[in-house]
């Protein structure tokens, strides 16, 4: 068994289809199939049941999935530890972030960081908040910006910003010139949520819950300023972190405080025991006291 054997293996697994991970590895489908089979020759077991229609991993390339997963990880911290050896603070730092998140800060903060650091290499991909926690967690994110996530046992967290979550409706819908607005008021409403790889999708259920009821999802978005204009042509109602009320037309949509306050509290996550290079942890440092300063 080699690197290589393991690395493409995996890849399958994640894409479930030997088409998708040919094109993402950049090799063609014959080569793939031809390292993977290999593997298995090489571990005497059979890891893919080739005789369904989509991919599917045997009892053994689950465990092979799980335990290489493992390797890799191992593998890449190895030569982060190296890299920090030879270079010190320079490097390259995968970053998950949240389309909203990003736009309420990330400009500023990379560039101040870039000032600082302008040799540490940032690569910022927007996920949902979900989607960020879990690829932290299978170690293909250096670090992630979310909501505060519930199980912490999985995760360091370390502080960055809080806010609370407002209702936005359109300027002429009947609670726009409300002071406040209880979550009750808002059950026979529209609501039009970011996807289900949004943390900020479950928060909004789970607190329509906690009022009682079962939102009406009139639509789903993975972006917010596309939400935003649906509510501007009164297509139904959304909650954003009140921080959001700068980038939205004011003109049609208004920000209305909910009562009793939801907290919107985000951290930076890497995952626990895995090793944490210097360039990322000076990039956690940074926007922390940064958001600090910025407050």
């Amino acid at each position: 068994m080699d690197f290589r054997q393991l690395t493409y293996f995996i890849e399958v697994a994640r894409c479930q289809s030997f088409t998708k991970a040919s094109e993402k590895l950049h090799v063609s489908q014959p080569t793939l199939s031809k390292m993977v089979k290999n593997l298995e020759d090489d571990l005497a077991v059979e890891l893919i049941d080739r005789s369904a229609r989509q991919i599917t991993l045997t009892d053994a390339g689950e465990i092979v999935l799980q335990e290489g997963q493992k390797i890799i990880e191992s593998m890449g911290d190895l030569s982060n530890h190296l890299y920090d050896l030879m270079h010190l603070k320079r490097g390259k730092i995968k970053i998950g972030i949240p389309p909203l998140i990003d736009v309420l800060f990330f400009p500023r903060i990379i560039k101040g960081f870039k000032k600082l650091y302008p040799d540490i290499e940032i690569d910022l991909l927007e996920r949902g908040g979900n989607k960020v926690m879990e690829e932290v967690r299978e170690g293909l994110l250096d670090l992630g910006v979310v909501i505060m996530p519930d199980d912490e046992t999985v995760y360091n967290c370390v502080p960055f910003h809080h806010d609370e979550l407002n209702l936005f409706v359109h300027s002429g819908h009947r609670l726009a010139e409300r002071e406040k607005v209880d979550m009750s008021e808002l059950r026979e409403e529209a609501f039009i949520l970011f996807s289900e790889d949004f943390t900020l999708h479950d928060k909004v259920i789970e607190e329509c819950n906690k009022a009682g009821y079962d939102p009406h999802i009139a639509y789903v978005s993975s972006q917010w300023d596309f939400i935003s204009e649906m509510i501007g042509e009164e297509l139904g109602i959304s909650i954003f972190p009140q921080a959001i009320a700068s980038k939205v037309n004011e003109r049609l949509v208004k920000s209305v405080p909910i009562r009793p306050s939801i907290p919107w509290k985000l951290v930076t996550i890497t995952k626990k025991g895995k090793y944490i290079s210097k360039a990322a942890q000076v990039f956690i440092d940074f926007i922390t006291d940064e958001q600090k300063n910025h407050v």
